[in-house]
């Protein structure tokens, strides 16, 4: 599993290193795009204090509202599992898709026709530039891995989630699943 290329669909797994990177740490990376001109993701396991009825004033349904990364944080976005109710949308990978036509999605919101189980929306993304990830996995900052939960990735734990991925790497990732948050604590 270690040693996979990343593509548009796969997994990043912040090396336990990078304890230092506040925007990264612990933190597991769906790659909505990868080419030569970069990379684009979305951080699954770190939910804000926000939901979506505090950013949009035209949804009245709580939806639980992501960092993305740190790139334009001024910014919505969204993945969802719905494209035949979502016009626009762009598919990431097994019946995963990026964003699409917003004020459709309001409005499916709104009559309860799709739930936090079909959509995920985030504040900002993570972005590299071309060959930046690259280097970054060179320096073994990331570990790639296949997305096996396919579109039931918006359903995925968020503050376990990177903890379950340590576990399932097994190996000396066993000692940093159990680790604190920041060893200097323990």
């Amino acid at each position: 599993m270690i040693g996979l290329k990343p593509n548009k669909g796969t997994l990043l797994i912040a090396e336990p290193t990078l304890t230092g990177d506040v925007s990264f740490n612990r933190s597991v990376v769906l790659l909505a795009e990868h080419n030569d001109e970069g990379s684009v993701g979305f951080i699954l396991n770190k939910p804000l204090d926000y939901d979506i009825s505090d950013l949009i004033a035209e949804i009245h349904v709580p939806f639980q509202v992501f960092n993305g990364g740190p790139v334009e944080q001024d910014n919505l976005y969204f993945i969802h599992k719905v494209p035949h109710l979502i016009a626009n949308s762009v598919e990431i990978s097994d019946g995963i898709y990026w964003g699409g036509d917003f004020e459709t999605t309001i409005d499916l919101i709104n009559r309860r026709a799709i739930t936090p189980k079909d959509i995920r929306f985030f504040l900002g993304y993570s972005g590299w530039a071309s060959l930046q990830l690259d280097q970054e996995l060179l320096s073994k900052s990331w570990i790639v891995v296949p997305n096996e939960y396919e579109s039931d990735i918006i359903e995925k734990s968020t503050h376990a989630f990177w903890r379950e991925k340590m576990m399932e790497l097994g190996g000396d990732y066993l000692l940093w699943s159990n680790a604190p948050e920041n060893p200097s604590l323990n």
